[in-house]
């Protein structure tokens, strides 16, 4: 795992020169560690969750930080919170040294809050997710993010005529996923069991830790009922209903996965003036092998005969496609989806310093010109440069003056 390259190390080294301190944020095992090591080579490595490591830091950490001042690699930050407060001193003592501290951490409903609130001016904080489809076949990010660079333009959309990945190797990460330990060791045996142990472990372990009071059976059919509605709108009262717990808890439950960084919100596009916008998010598993393996999926056939093949192909893309914009230097973007009450629905918006950006994503070849009304509307109405069609044919071409369509071997 050292030797796969990652989108983020350029950006993160990047941040090292602006920042005092970069966070490094994400699910178990998606390789923070790995990541924060190979861009820093050098420097001192500490793990919070090695007993030994954890003693030496936290019995005395202010004199801690005196004999080590930079270029220290804290691994799982969020099982010292305390921390935190003590790096803020000893951050503020020389301010203007850069660079010196790397923090990693995963499964925590009040990390986030704690770096921003802790450390606001003199941290980074970057989010890293399971390998991308060009890092697990170590190719360069696709040149279809430079679009995002400046505003966006139809001139930019140069693309090469041959995708940088083919349909074929798309659809295999699709299916497997991009959690690096698994998917690189190319053994279905031990894919299965390692993906198993996971999914216990998030729930007995992760979970069990940071909730002790926690349900863990309603929370364990809380996630098989999510899992089947990945890539819908997630109707909270229903779902209640359905595993007769209380709205209240199925909110907790979807803040849990979120925070934990296993299940995505993408909240809806409200800036709308003209038609009713239905203002409840859309949820999907981050980790299209994940959720495979949470519903039995364990073959490209049957995926292709479960139901959910048109919501996994849909999350598996904007995930992707978020991780790609995630790893350029664009700041101050969200991602969106947008549906109608009349029943106009967009897959997803990325809204930025570049622009907007209307993206539809369908897990066929071809799609008949009615499909896309929504989108092309969309374009028209909002005076857009363009829209995006993105499905698994393997060419790239103007399906009309406003509307392009792009392979999925360019994502």
């Amino acid at each position: 795992m050292h030797g796969i390259k990652r989108n983020l190390e350029n950006k993160i080294q990047l941040l090292l020169k602006q920042f005092p301190v970069v966070a490094i944020v994400g699910a178990r095992q998606v390789g923070k560690t790995t990541l924060a090591k190979r861009t820093t080579s050098n420097w001192q490595y500490f793990d919070l969750e090695n007993p030994r490591d954890y003693d030496r830091i936290s019995y005395d950490p202010t004199f801690f930080l005196q004999q080590n001042k930079k270029h220290i690699v804290f691994d799982e930050v969020q099982e010292y919170p305390a921390l935190l407060r003590c790096l803020r001193g000893t951050i503020d003592s020389q301010r203007e040294q850069k660079g010196r501290f790397i923090l990693t951490g995963s499964s925590s409903l009040d990390l986030l809050g704690n770096l921003s609130e802790t450390l606001a001016g003199r941290i980074a904080i970057v989010e890293v997710g399971t390998l991308k489809a060009n890092e697990y076949y170590q190719q360069p990010l696709s040149p279809l993010y430079e679009i995002f660079s400046t505003k966006l333009n139809k001139e930019k959309l140069n693309l090469c005529k041959k995708p940088p990945l083919s349909i074929t190797e798309i659809q295999h990460i699709w299916l497997q996923g991009g959690y690096p330990e698994p998917v690189l060791q190319n053994n279905q045996s031990f894919y299965n069991n390692w993906m198993e142990n996971y999914r216990s472990t998030y729930v007995n372990r992760d979970i069990a830790k940071l909730f002790p009071r926690l349900n863990k059976l309603a929370f364990r059919n809380f996630l098989h009922i999510l899992n089947k509605l990945s890539g819908t709108i997630i109707n909270r009262s229903n779902l209640a209903r359905a595993l007769e717990i209380s709205e209240g808890s199925v909110r907790d439950y979807l803040k849990i996965v979120e925070n934990t960084f296993i299940w995505r919100n993408l909240p809806s596009f409200e800036r709308n003036v003209i038609k009713a916008i239905i203002k409840m998010s859309r949820g999907f598993m981050r980790d299209s092998g994940l959720l495979h393996n949470f519903l039995r999926i364990d073959s490209q056939e049957a995926l292709y005969n479960d139901p959910i093949r048109g919501h996994s192909f849909e999350a598996f893309i904007t995930e992707e496609l978020i991780k790609g914009v995630q790893a350029t230097t664009v700041t101050n973007w969200q991602a969106h989806y947008y549906r109608t009450r009349g029943g106009a629905e967009i897959d997803l918006l990325l809204d930025g310093p570049f622009g907007l950006l209307p993206i539809e994503i369908k897990c066929a070849t071809t799609i008949p010109p009615k499909q896309l009304t929504a989108l092309t509307q969309f374009v028209i109405e909002h005076n857009l440069p363009f829209g995006m069609l993105i499905n698994q044919s393997e060419q790239i071409t103007w399906l009309n003056q406003h509307v392009i369509q792009v392979g999925a071997g360019w994502i």
